[in-house]
């Protein structure tokens, strides 16, 4: 029995000695593999880096390909800019040579005034359906008419809703408003939206509203607290205006309201609407476009923001271009 159990005890320790062996052989069967793949495992990596780094470097080169790009446009801008300031410097040489001759002008009650003058130069011809709307009118000889033609069909109203317009010159926006309807005893539409192109109406959006003495009433008395967001630029209610409204089947006119141009060209602007805005076989626009510009602040050139100034700018180019008057308010009284 003694010869028997040392045989098991011998058997087993070999038996052990066999697993310690094949474990120990398998760690080392491990490393030497961990080993031989090491350099193909850092080689990957290294093609990785250099693949990074050259789409990195990739992008560096465009981006300094659109900062060059990007500087050719601001130099660009900046010349339109200081063109602008050019013809802004003569306006203002023609506003004091006006001015000058109204001051003198001032006592004489039988001068004719500049607007009867600029309205006969300017009315279009009147279609036959105008007429028989104005048959039973006739316009009183003070009737305020600013120079502009009152003989279209559909009138619509772009009006800035700035916190400038609102704080300085609300209420006259209102009242230029009620008196730019008066010229029209009937039309076959109205619209009115702010600069961005949102209407007062959103029931009637991209619609006409139906010209009746309600709906005017309507309009001008949400005039009172009407505060769309506004970015102070009519570009966009112009276009949105244009866009919707315009046809060659219809006579329609356009008025800006505004104090303020916080674009940066004028030019760009302009021809932006002539391709909107065509003209027609006989050299007539689908839409005339008018404007009336209210003073950022009234007192005086001094006083005048360049805001304001690029207003003018821009509605002067526009007027010209699309067959309208440009009427620049100049105090709070008219």
């Amino acid at each position: 029995m003694a010869r028997r159990r040392k045989r098991d005890a011998e058997g087993f320790s070999l038996s052990f000695l066999d697993a310690i062996s094949c474990g120990f052989g398998a760690v080392l069967l491990l490393l030497v593999l961990t080993k031989i793949y090491e350099p193909q495992t850092i080689e990957r990596t290294q093609q990785d880096l250099e693949g990074l780094i050259a789409r990195l470097e990739q992008e560096l080169f465009d981006i300094r390909g659109e900062t060059v790009v990007l500087n050719r446009e601001l130099e660009s801008a900046r010349e339109q800019v200081s063109d602008s300031k050019e013809k802004l410097a003569r306006l203002y040489g023609d506003l004091s040579r006006i001015e000058g001759r109204y001051d003198a002008s001032a006592g004489d009650v039988t001068v004719p005034t500049v607007d009867e003058g600029e309205l006969r130069a300017a009315r279009q011809q009147l279609t036959e359906e105008m007429r028989r709307l104005n048959a039973d009118y006739s316009r009183p000889e003070d009737a305020p008419v600013g120079g502009i033609p009152v003989d279209s069909e559909y009138i619509i109203f772009i009006i800035d809703t700035s916190g400038s317009m609102q704080e300085f010159s609300w209420n006259l926006a209102r009242r230029k408003l009620t008196e730019t309807l008066d010229l029209y005893p009937q039309v076959k539409g109205i619209q009115i939206m702010n600069d961005n192109g949102r209407y007062m109406f959103e029931s009637f959006a991209g619609k006409w509203i139906p010209d009746t003495p309600g709906r005017r009433r309507a309009i001008l008395s949400a005039m009172a607290n009407w505060r769309p967001l506004s970015f102070s630029t009519p570009v966009n209610g112009i276009q949105t205006a244009i866009r919707t409204f315009a046809a060659p089947d219809k006579k329609v006119s356009l008025y800006v309201f505004g104090d303020e141009y916080t674009g940066q060209s004028v030019e760009g602007v302009a021809d932006a609407v002539d391709r909107l805005n065509p003209e027609g076989p006989d050299g007539r626009r689908l839409v005339r476009i008018h404007a009336v510009g209210f003073p950022y602040r009234f007192g005086g050139p001094g006083n005048i923001q360049n805001s304001t100034i690029q207003f003018a700018a821009l509605m002067r180019e526009l007027t010209h271009r699309n067959g309208g008057t440009f009427v620049a308010l100049v105090d709070d009284n008219r």
